[in-house]
């Protein structure tokens, strides 16, 4: 068989693997990510051929649509309100991170170089967005311990990155300044948001340009990879460009053209978002091929490879446990409109965000990306690697049941409360507009009585709260809709099937049926 044809053979394994281990995933509690990793591990050892995917196309390939996915269920105001948390995590944990995997390393590794030393911290430094939304996210934790990997993971890149980028300068020149890589970072950043929010305007205006709502969506696609391309040309964090372009795109939408873009587009995300990261995962499995030692080596890179894993994990478990209590003592793990906003309320939730320091995709893009004439160059990418697997495989197996002996649960109440503070939010907003049109058109007195009251049914149904005035026959009320919505979606199924059968007749227009079928299916999702 053909290498490329074989390559793309191995693709649309991983991506069965996926949807399999999705399934399986549900079943057992386990994430299918790292199923998928523990698969392409597996197959590491088969006669199946490798991905050889380049080191400087992996970032690109995978990163910019995952991290898109990922930051659409974040917002502007929360990292502003995780800002401290940033700092802590994003910030000082990966610069001390790289400083004590780097000394590590210089000690266990015999001749390997500071610089190089230096470059392996920060590969190994940042945890993975991907793997924590992925990873933690089916896991019913609460909301705001989700929030904080997130946020961790989105933005620790342009610290690691800068600190590798400086380590990698110094090993091919023999030199580096501290006050050019302040001045990188400052770029890096500063750069990769301004890229992404003046590509996100460009974004949002050719978007109001187009009708087609598949071609709006096709958009979403596209630009993630294009603002990745160009901060990276412009020598600025990519994850942070495609984040702001991210965020901003998902602020827009408000209009009917945004219904239906949110309509179409969030099951291709969800689908399109499934298979990379099955794909992105098995990737990082089946590369223990490439850096597997030889049997006389095996020993000692593996003991380097311990103790360095060792340093990572028990550094972030000690910063965890550690400064944990002291951001609850002194609000310092964020605010929000002037409150302060507990994220990890206990020691628990602290051992819970330590067990998920999570790498991924980051760490095997920067480990692979070490010149060809590193000193230790096998050894270092076998560390690197390692650190991957016991981070990622090992808490991703073992966190159900972390989860449940901590007893660390979703906050059913305060995320319905949360629910609640949108919906009457909503319909505040929805009341306001109805007294404008009422005052500028003079509505009939019967439809604004009876719009009023709709609103207010509807908030309850949302809130599941029902105000004491309509108590009254509400239940009554809510069952005879029930019953309406049960019976009209059966005569909907019989219509769609009839469509169905009449696409099979000679005769008839199939893009007439597939109109009046995609009218039926709006309908129905108007139900839901």
């Amino acid at each position: 068989m053909d290498d490329g044809v074989a390559m793309f053979a191995v693709i649309v394994l991983f991506m069965l693997a996926t949807v399999m281990a999705v399934a399986l995933g549900e079943r057992i509690r386990r994430p299918y990510p790292v199923l998928v990793s523990v698969l392409g591990l597996l197959l590491a050892f088969t006669p199946l051929p490798a991905l050889h995917i380049p080191p400087e196309l992996i970032l690109p390939l995978f990163l910019p649509p995952l991290i898109y996915a990922t930051a659409q269920r974040t917002s502007w105001g929360m990292l502003i309100s995780r800002r401290r948390t940033i700092f802590w995590l994003a910030g000082v944990l990966v610069l001390l991170t790289v400083a004590a995997t780097a000394a590590t390393t210089y000690w266990a590794i015999g001749g390997v170089s500071v610089a190089a030393a230096v470059a392996l911290g920060a590969a190994v430094a940042p945890p993975d967005p991907v793997a924590a939304e992925a990873v933690a996210g089916p896991l019913d934790l609460p909301r705001r311990l989700i929030t904080v990997l997130q946020t961790e993971g989105l933005c620790n890149d342009a610290t690691a990155f800068v600190v590798f980028g400086v380590a990698i300068t110094a090993i091919n020149t023999g030199h580096y300044s501290l006050p050019s890589a302040i001045l990188l970072f400052v770029w890096e950043v500063v750069a990769a948001i301004g890229i992404g929010l003046g590509l996100g305007w460009v974004a949002t205006r050719m978007q109001n340009r187009l009708d087609n709502v598949t071609a709006r969506s096709a958009l979403t696609l596209i630009f993630p990879f294009a603002t990745y391309l160009l901060a990276d040309a412009s020598h600025a964090s990519g994850v942070l460009a495609v984040l702001a372009v991210s965020l901003y795109i998902g602020q827009t939408g408000a209009d009917e053209a945004g219904v239906s873009d949110r309509l179409t587009s969030t099951a291709f995300w969800d689908t399109l978002e499934m298979l990379i990261t099955g794909l992105a995962f098995g990737l990082i499995g089946l590369e223990l091929r490439e850096v597997w030692p030889g049997t006389d080596r095996l020993g000692s890179y593996a003991l380097h490879a311990g103790i360095v894993c060792a340093v990572v994990i028990g550094l972030r478990f000690a910063w965890m446990m550690s400064v944990g209590p002291f951001m609850r003592r002194f609000g310092t793990y964020g605010y929000r409109e002037g409150y302060e906003l507990d994220v990890a309320s206990s020691w628990r939730d602290d051992f819970i965000l330590a067990f998920c320091g999570f790498r991924g995709l980051a760490t095997l893009a920067l480990a692979l990306a070490l010149p060809a004439t590193t000193p230790h160059r096998a050894e270092l990418l076998f560390v690197a690697f390692t650190a991957i697997l016991v981070t990622l495989i090992v808490p991703g197996l073992v966190m159900p049941w972390v989860v449940r002996v901590l007893g660390v649960q979703k906050e059913h109440d305060a995320e319905e409360q949360a629910v609640q503070d949108v919906a009457y939010r909503a319909s505040r907003a929805a009341l306001r507009r109805l007294r404008q049109l009422d005052a500028e058109e003079d509505l009939p007195t019967e439809v604004v009585q009876r719009l009023r009251y709709a609103q207010r049914q509807l908030v309850a149904e949302l809130c599941d709260v029902v105000p004491e005035d309509l108590q009254d026959g509400f239940e009554q009320r809510k069952m005879h809709r029930e019953i309406r919505r049960r019976v009209e979606s059966q005569m909907l199924e019989a219509s769609r099937a009839e469509v169905l059968l009449a696409r099979t007749e000679p005769g008839v227009d199939p893009e007439a049926v597939d109109q009046v079928l995609r009218r039926l299916d709006l309908r129905s999702a108007h139900l839901l």
